[in-house]
């Protein structure tokens, strides 16, 4: 059995941890209140924004996406990974980092880039991919305008013909402790997949269609992509607060035992003092 040292080292130990990770998830809770908040109170835009553009462009006639829409042969591919830039929560990182990588092995014999938003990812991609890009520092001041420039760079790089397909592998935050790893196309601008007819609604043009979609698909895809950096921003605090609380379980019932440990070690040698005492008096007795 250990002596009383050790085992009196590890309960102080494992308890400052459990204070640590007690801390890191308080910290997260609140974090994710204002996290939480700002992708629920995104999502209704963005939506309505995508099916406003659906609608319009369904009645188009042609190609009036423009340059946006454009289908070429696929030969280069870019995956935009978005994860995180600290660790301890659970596997948010690792999941996203191996949807990237299903996703560029699909293209067999196809040149696949990685651009990362996010350090974990890109610490790790970069050892067996070609990462491009690491925009971690989005993450310090999480704008609209900050992602804004970015999807300005994503968009250059489809146009002008340096990559043929981009898409998104981020986790979309569903609640505290569910994220759900997406794979989606960001460019070119995928058709609409619906059996319903498409309605154009009651809208009044100004100016022309056209000059409108056109308008519309750069304010969408900066809006696509702010949207996954959020849902990502969320969903990596709603993970660290679940990781750490079941950290802090572990912490907690691993101290509990250490204590009955060292009540049993503490008994023991108390025990073994009073047979030696009595041993002595006996021997002295006798």
């Amino acid at each position: 059995m250990a002596n009383l040292k050790e085992i009196r080292n590890r309960i102080s130990s494992v308890s400052s941890t459990m204070q640590i990770t007690s801390a890191m998830k308080m910290v997260s809770a609140a974090k994710l209140k204002k996290a939480q908040d700002a992708i629920t109170a995104m999502r209704p835009y963005a939506e309505k924004l995508t099916e406003l553009l659906q609608n319009v462009s369904a009645t188009l006639e042609g190609d009036a996406g423009g340059e946006f829409t454009s289908q070429r042969e696929i030969n280069k591919v870019l995956v935009v990974a978005i994860t995180s830039n600290r660790g301890l929560c659970g596997a948010f990182n690792t999941n996203v980092i191996k949807q990237a990588k299903v996703v560029a092995d699909s293209y067999v014999g196809k040149q696949v880039d990685v651009f990362a938003i996010g350090k974990k990812g890109n610490d790790v991609l970069r050892k067996t991919n070609t990462v491009v890009a690491n925009k971690s520092e989005v993450f310090d001041n999480l704008t609209f305008d900050n992602v804004a420039e970015i999807a300005e760079v994503l968009t250059e790089k489809f146009t002008s013909g340096e990559y043929d397909k981009i898409e998104l592998v981020y986790n979309q935050f569903k609640n505290a402790a569910t994220q759900i790893v997406q794979t989606e196309q960001f460019l070119p601008l995928a058709p609409i997949a619906s059996d319903k007819p498409v309605s154009s609604g009651d809208y009044i043009f100004e100016p022309s269609k056209e000059e409108i979609v056109l308008t519309l698909i750069p304010k969408s895809l900066k809006t696509q992509l702010y949207k996954a950096v959020r849902d990502s921003f969320a969903a990596e605090h709603g993970a660290r607060m679940t990781a750490m609380h079941k950290a802090t379980d572990n912490a907690t019932e691993l101290r509990n035992q250490l204590k009955l440990t060292y009540n049993k070690a503490r008994q023991a040698a108390i025990t073994n003092e009073i047979l030696e005492i009595v041993g002595g008096a006996e021997a002295l007795n006798g």
